[in-house]
């Protein structure tokens, strides 16, 4: 559920409610490089993965995420968790999550590549990250050729699918 967006905060924030089943969890480590995450949980108790630390918050708990740090989380309860979700700035990070949901839990190679070009300046992967940037844009290119890239270009248009 939304909370706040990027047209209603001048760009400043994002901010949006996270439901979590129980072992539910982030699909990869990852990281923000230009964005501070906070996630306050709401309901339920949630692992996270911070660099090679590990830290367990509770409702009302607050972890905050800095730019530049691999992270990951986990339901770490018997029960659903619910965490508010906060990305300063707000950058592109709605259409981000909207498009990961389109492209479902297992996007392909070509797809994969393609999000991670498009969305740079809010994701990227931390492991291997030279080699993963490096087969991004010949891969990226060959989506693009193959046509592939039709959800991106609706979001450099200005257009949205229904």
């Amino acid at each position: 559920m939304l909370r706040r967006t990027a047209a209603e905060t001048g760009g400043q924030l994002f901010e949006f409610e996270l439901h979590l089943a129980p072992g539910g969890r982030v699909p990869a480590g990852h990281l923000h490089p230009e964005q501070e995450e906070r996630f306050t949980v709401l309901d339920g108790r949630v692992r996270f993965h911070l660099r090679r630390q590990s830290v367990i918050a509770a409702v009302g708990e607050t972890v905050t995420v800095l730019p530049g740090v691999a992270h990951s989380f986990v339901n770490a309860g018997p029960a659903p968790a619910r965490l508010l979700v906060e990305a300063r700035p707000a950058l592109h990070m709605e259409e981000l999550l909207e498009t990961a949901a389109q492209l479902g839990s297992t996007p392909g190679p070509v797809e994969l590549a393609l999000f991670l070009r498009e969305f740079d300046r809010e994701v990227r992967a931390p492991i291997l990250p030279r080699l993963v940037a490096a087969a991004v844009r010949p891969v990226a290119w060959i989506g693009r050729r193959g046509g592939l890239d039709a959800p991106y270009r609706r979001l450099r248009d200005g257009t949205r699918s229904p």
